[in-house]
């Protein structure tokens, strides 16, 4: 009799029950009480209860789980790319990237991924067009003229400094898909390549032939695209050395590697939809670790000159 009553209170729905069971003559009443639980509802971490808690004294385990990062169905494919990817970069890249590090100083490699980021302006200028943000394409097209001419051709960004103050605003075709609300798609790490979504993959791809296109000359070239590619990969490597080597004392380093990129990139949608989110980190670009959203150096005040 107990076994059946316990049976078809275990079968009830998902909704708090509470039932009343009748037991032989010698006991009065038994009440059980079950709580509501959802299967398929991401668990939250659970606290552990007092060590009084039990009356019996018997050890407790409390199990906790954390929600699994959806959108990463091919997590045995991306882990298997990305310990081929940590492979490559420890016995190629990495060594390149020492050694790229050493030969051009720090000025140098400034110039250089400022050149490559004026050259991005174009494709920042449209993308800001079809988000109907034209505040922010006005200034992006006066940067690009800005740098492009005293910049010396991008190599300084003038444009940010005293008394223009124009930041740089890194924007692309994935950003625009985001901001209409496509959704980041499967997560991929491709071998070499290293992080990015569908969606992100497709964005890339498109401004990849936008740029060149849009710069026209020699920036057509396939010796120029081979080049830069090259330089900014390797600088990209010596400015992310101090993160990578935070993620690989992780205790699972491709997850933490995907986690973050996918924050990152949540985070940069967000603000272009105007969601205030100001703990999240803005997005690695391709030419360094630049927050767009990062305040500029104010401009001095000049001193108001006494006659004597």
């Amino acid at each position: 009799m107990i076994a059946l009553s316990l049976v078809a209170i275990l079968a009830t729905p998902s909704l708090p029950v509470q039932r009343s069971v009748p037991l032989p003559p010698d006991f009065e009443m038994a009440s059980i009480a079950i709580e509501d639980v959802h299967a398929f509802a991401p668990p939250e971490a659970a606290a552990a209860p007092a060590p009084d808690s039990d009356p019996g004294g018997a050890e407790e385990i409390v199990v906790t789980a954390s929600r699994h990062r959806a959108n990463d169905p091919l997590r045995a494919v991306n882990a298997a790319a990305f310990a081929l990817s940590e492979k490559v970069d420890d016995a190629i890249l990495e060594p390149a990237a020492h050694v790229y590090e050493q030969a051009a100083p720090r000025p140098i490699r400034t110039g250089l991924r400022n050149f490559f980021a004026n050259l991005r302006e174009p494709v920042a200028f449209v993308n800001f067009l079809l988000q109907f943000k034209f505040g922010k394409a006005a200034e992006t097209v006066g940067r690009f003229a800005i740098n492009s001419t005293i910049g010396l051709a991008g190599v300084v960004d003038m444009a940010r400094r005293c008394p223009f103050r124009l930041p740089r605003r890194p924007n692309g075709f994935s950003d625009t898909l985001g901001f209409y609300g496509v959704k980041q798609g499967p997560f991929l790490f491709l071998p070499l390549l290293g992080p990015t979504t569908l969606r992100d993959l497709v964005g890339g791809a498109v401004d990849g032939i936008a740029s060149p296109v849009a710069i026209g000359g020699p920036f057509r070239n396939r010796a120029y695209i081979v080049i830069s590619n090259v330089v900014r990969t390797l600088d990209r490597r010596v400015e992310m050395d101090e993160e990578l080597r935070e993620i690989s004392e992780q205790p699972d380093p491709y997850a933490a590697r995907r986690d973050r990129y996918l924050d990152q990139r949540e985070a940069r949608v967000r603000r272009l939809k105007g969601l205030g989110d100001p703990d999240a980190v803005v997005e690695e670009t391709p030419y360094g670790q630049v927050d767009p959203s990062a305040p500029l150096p104010a401009c001095p005040r000049r001193k108001a000159s006494h006659a004597g």
